[in-house]
């Protein structure tokens, strides 16, 4: 089937974002996907802060949205945007490394306040970067999402539900890409981009 990067923009290892990411995960291998994990607080403080496009965990990070076919993005949201150290990375990519690709934002807090994080903070981002098609995403509360000390989580129905929807989108939006050789590295005029 398709490769899919999976990047947690959570700082936090035991986070509800990170945990219900890899949950998700689990549901796109069953389909049949190859999918690799990136946790961006994994990637060193000093490369994401101090901009250091060479770095190698920086290139690497680069190499592994390359590779991916579609990109699952999930992230905390905090002072009603995206997570800083998500920021930091988008930052660090090359300027269309979305082209082409198929994306999936996904976002957890804690107040419904915080539900348009997505559409008018993190989806424009991901569009700038030349994604193919930014598919529906889905915001889901801290309060639907249990996390047990094995570290799986059980999601309250409602929104395992919804979350089921958008992953299975998701999938079919990656079945139904057309077949094409490398992207080439001319970047996608920005108006082009935004549309899709």
């Amino acid at each position: 089937m398709a490769t899919v990067l999976s990047v947690s923009g959570s700082p936090s290892a035991s986070s509800r974002t990170n945990r219900l990411l890899r949950h998700l995960d689990e549901r796109l291998t069953a389909q049949g996907h190859e999918v690799i994990q990136l946790d961006v607080r994994s990637v060193p403080a000093q490369a994401l802060l101090g901009a250091d496009f060479g770095h190698p965990a920086i290139s690497e990070a680069a190499g592994l949205f390359a590779r991916a076919d579609g990109v699952v993005v999930g992230t905390p949201v905090y002072k009603a945007s995206y997570s800083g150290v998500l920021k930091a990375l988008l930052d660090l990519l090359p300027q269309y490394a979305l082209t082409g690709k198929t994306v999936l934002p996904l976002a957890t807090g804690g107040s419904t306040a915080h539900v348009l994080a997505i559409d008018y903070a993190l989806r424009p981002v991901l569009s700038s970067m030349g994604a193919a098609h930014v598919v529906q995403g889905w915001f889901t509360l801290d309060r639907d999402i249990t996390a047990h000390e094995d570290g799986t989580i059980t999601v309250a129905p409602s929104a395992a539900e919804a979350l089921d929807h958008v992953v299975d989108q998701f999938s079919a939006a990656l079945a139904a890409r057309p077949a094409v050789g490398p992207v080439a590295a001319a970047p996608t005029p920005p108006a082009l981009a935004a549309a899709g």
